[in-house]
């Protein structure tokens, strides 16, 4: 079979591009594995395929247009008439290629880890190296707004005077999504203690957005309130997690039963490092498949080595590209891991605060503009 390097480079001509924009495929409801591609054209036409919200693939104008009938949906025979016409190949060549394409995504959708270079014979890119002409997603502080029990010291809200209405955010979303942002997800502050949470989810989703959640999790420890969220469409959860609360098990049982991705915050500092195996341990029992670690203390970093090993041999995945919420169990100071890329920043993703000031990323204290003031385009450049 024609590889995908070795098609665009025979068949890439100067045919005018396919329009610019956004486009997103769903699997139906049905689907052995559901999964979701979104498909960002850019003007010079190649593209940016986004495989689940965590495969990002950069592709030159040919392989854009087969990723474009994929998430259109085009019939393969249809598909192949249509490149046939625009490029020089013959219509068999065309169907193979799309066939041999379209094969590949899928076992990037039915394989989890599978590295798309080794297998699939996809060029590998630097992560967060290549010049976007928009981010791929957008973290939404809604509110650092506290559960009573946290100390009020803990969340930044003197660089907040007010907090954006629903109406505002519902802007945000639809303009982060006609701008070509794939990916939101709602941080704070804790997000649950907004009461609009669960319609700027169903916003985001009817957008066709992917939407995760970032939240210490405690209030899903009610089950009517979980259930309100699933409804949404929310796609995956990051629980920052409370060991020492009973009601953070509670809500750990009960989004580990329901049909939602979910991935487990552990911070290790020095008062629970010693107890941070066991735990890892008893989370993996639970059923848990994902973890993300972080650490303010530098003194700790073989022992987050270690229990970065520890993820791997209890069969779970490390989450290393995703913010926290900003509490007392967020020290801010993210992963370090040295050999974990930290560019993503204002390059991959941009931060939401409250009020709708824009920073590169969490923590980042550098003011790129407010969105209520300003375009998306401005801010961006």
């Amino acid at each position: 079979m024609t590889s995908i390097r070795e098609a665009v480079r025979r068949f890439f001509t100067s045919e005018t591009p396919l329009p610019a924009g956004m486009y997103h495929f769903q699997s139906p409801t049905e689907a052995t594995s559901p999964y979701r591609l979104h498909l960002r054209l850019e003007p010079d036409g190649s593209g940016v395929l986004v495989v689940n919200a965590t495969t990002v693939l950069h592709l030159n104008q040919t392989a854009a247009e087969y990723a474009y009938h994929l998430v259109n949906n085009t019939p393969p025979e249809i598909a192949a008439q249509k490149i046939s016409r625009r490029y020089r190949l013959s219509k068999l060549h065309a169907l193979q290629d799309y066939q041999e394409f379209t094969g590949k995504i899928q076992t990037l959708v039915d394989t989890p880890d599978l590295d798309p270079e080794i297998y699939l014979d996809f060029q590998r890119k630097t992560p967060h190296g290549q010049k976007l002409s928009a981010p791929i997603r957008l973290d939404c502080a809604l509110t650092y707004q506290l559960p009573e029990e946290i100390n009020p010291l803990d969340a930044p809200t003197r660089n907040v005077e007010r907090e954006l209405t629903t109406s505002e955010w519902k802007s945000i979303l639809d303009n982060a999504w006609a701008f070509g942002i794939p990916h939101v997800v709602f941080t704070g502050g804790e997000p649950t203690l907004r009461e609009d949470l669960p319609e700027l989810i169903a916003h985001a989703e009817e957008n066709g957005q992917v939407s995760g959640l970032l939240s210490n999790g405690l209030r899903l420890s009610d089950s009517s309130y979980l259930h309100s969220l699933l409804q949404t469409g929310l796609d995956y959860l990051l629980m920052t997690f409370s060991p020492e609360d009973n009601r953070a098990w509670t809500a750990l049982e009960n989004v580990l039963a329901a049909d939602l991705y979910v991935a487990v915050h552990l911070t290790i500092a020095l008062s629970n490092a010693i107890e941070a195996p066991e735990l890892l341990h008893k989370l993996a029992q639970k059923g848990v498949k994902a973890i993300s670690l972080s650490s303010a203390d530098s003194t700790l970093h073989s022992t987050l080595t270690d229990l970065r090993n520890q993820v791997a041999f209890l069969g779970m995945s490390l989450v290393w590209d995703l913010p926290v919420p900003y509490s007392s169990f967020n020290p801010v100071a993210l992963e370090t891991l040295e050999d974990i890329p930290s560019q993503g920043p204002g390059t991959t993703w941009l931060y939401i605060e409250p009020d709708g000031d824009v920073l590169p990323g969490q923590g980042i204290h550098q003011v790129l503009g407010n969105l209520l003031v300003d375009p998306w385009d401005k801010l961006w450049q």
